[in-house]
Parts: C-alpha cells; sequence; structure tokens
C-alpha cells in the first residue's frame, strides 16, 4: 500500500479511476427498496412504514415518502410492492435528491 502511494505521489496521481465493473460479491451487499407504484397499496405502504426501524418512510396524502438517506436497506420492508432495488452506491450534493415520493396506485 504505501509503494502505491508513493508511486502515485512521484508520477503526480491523486485518485485511481473508478472501476469500470461492479464486483460480483457487490451484489450481495444489502442495498434499500425498490417500490412498484402499481403494486403499491395503502395497506401495504401502511405496513412498511410500520415494520420501518430507521423512520424512513411516511406517508403523505397518496404517496409514499422514501429517505434514501435513512434507510440502511434492512430489507424489512420488502414485501408485494418492494424488493431489492440493486442500488448500494448512492450519493447526492443535496439531501433534496435523496426523498423519493412513490404514488400509491395499488388496486386502481
Amino acid at each position: 500500500m504505501i509503494l502505491w502511494l508513493l508511486r502515485g505521489l512521484k508520477r503526480g496521481i491523486i485518485t485511481t479511476r473508478y472501476p469500470a465493473a461492479v464486483d460480483a460479491w457487490a451484489r450481495q451487499l444489502p442495498s434499500p427498496p425498490a417500490f412498484d407504484p402499481d403494486l403499491l397499496t395503502e395497506t401495504l405502504a401502511d405496513q412498511a412504514i410500520a415494520v420501518c426501524p430507521n423512520h424512513a418512510l411516511h406517508r403523505q396524502a397518496n404517496e409514499l415518502v422514501f429517505d434514501l438517506g435513512a434507510c440502511t436497506g434492512c430489507g424489512l420492508c420488502f414485501g408485494e410492492a418492494a424488493a431489492p432495488s440493486g442500488a448500494f452506491e448512492l450519493a447526492s450534493r443535496s439531501r433534496e435528491k435523496l426523498i423519493k415520493r412513490i404514488p400509491i396506485g395499488g388496486g386502481k
């Protein structure tokens, strides 16, 4: 590691390129849910909200509000309308971009 650091300093490289492909083991990492608005009912939304230990979910009118910044990917909300998204690299310069609004449309 030290040799790599010294080599980078000698060449003037301060960062390395981001991996071109996702490592296979990364698919096993916990990931936040992906909600399907067509399957999401008020009952399923309320159940997901009730089991979320981090309070990353709440309802506003006819929408499920999902805070990606608070979600730890525990999977307790997975079910009929939610499945693992597979997205484990989440970043944003703005906190508001981590708030997702999912319309509750199931059964319509």
